[in-house]
């Protein structure tokens, strides 16, 4: 996550899944926050918040506050805690920012930062994490580089869903055979997943839900449905 994506269409479907989702749930938001980087349009999504009539009635509130905050020039992720958008969930919000972390240093200052986002988040019942890239094998996920900020390991997507329930954040890629094969891949490397929820407008990402119990899985029936403009539910 960056500051600089708050308010775009992505995060207006992101925090529509986790309010329809987290009621009467202690949520937390692993953020894995990243400073601001990457090319200059990046986050430049924000013309649906002019299509009112189009987007609004899926989550009125919400639309109004992300309207308030980018019409405000307010983008950041304190603006959404401070707002309550999320209602009481809990923030782990430390930066993830490697920068000027000694290069035979990274590894361990990576585990100790996601030990403490652990323990942050340890009363959640669920959790959300939000990297920028998405999800990343075990095999080409390397601390050292500083390309791995913007990912989260199989591994840690496994460590934060243990004993409840986990949304974890996946930015579609060029991968052979597909989104939806990408996708049917990263469930099965998930243990838990039985549902993934594709957004399909303007850059398309998937959330994946990790042991969801019977109450989630019929909101999760009822968000797709009044969202179906715009995403797709998908079941194991």
């Amino acid at each position: 996550m960056q500051d600089r994506y708050v308010g775009d269409i992505g995060d207006f479907a992101k925090y529509g899944l986790l309010r329809a989702i987290s009621e009467g749930r202690n949520l937390g938001m692993a953020w894995y926050l990243h400073p601001d980087s990457g090319p200059p349009g990046d986050g430049r999504h924000t013309q649906y918040l002019k299509q009112s009539k189009e987007w609004r009635p899926l989550d009125c509130q919400l639309f109004d506050d992300l309207w308030k905050i980018v019409d405000r020039k307010q983008r950041s992720i304190a603006a959404v805690q401070e707002r309550g958008i999320l209602g009481d969930a809990i923030f782990a919000d430390e930066p993830l920012d490697m920068e000027n972390v000694p290069v035979r240093c990274r590894t361990n200052w990576r585990r100790t930062w996601f030990e403490r986002v652990k323990e942050t988040l340890a009363d959640c019942d669920l959790v959300f994490a939000d990297p920028d890239n998405g999800i990343i094998p075990e095999e080409k996920f390397s601390p050292t580089r500083k390309s791995s900020t913007k990912s989260i390991s199989v591994g840690e997507a496994r460590d934060l869903a243990k004993g409840r329930t986990a949304v974890i954040y996946h930015h579609n890629t060029r991968r052979r055979g597909g989104h939806r094969k990408e996708i049917r891949h990263w469930m099965s490397e998930l243990p838990g997943c039985t549902s993934a929820w594709y957004w399909r407008r303007r850059s398309n990402r998937t959330f994946f839900i990790i042991n969801p119990d019977n109450r989630m899985e019929s909101q999760l029936e009822k968000f797709a449905g009044r969202w179906e403009m715009c995403g797709k539910l998908l079941r194991q």
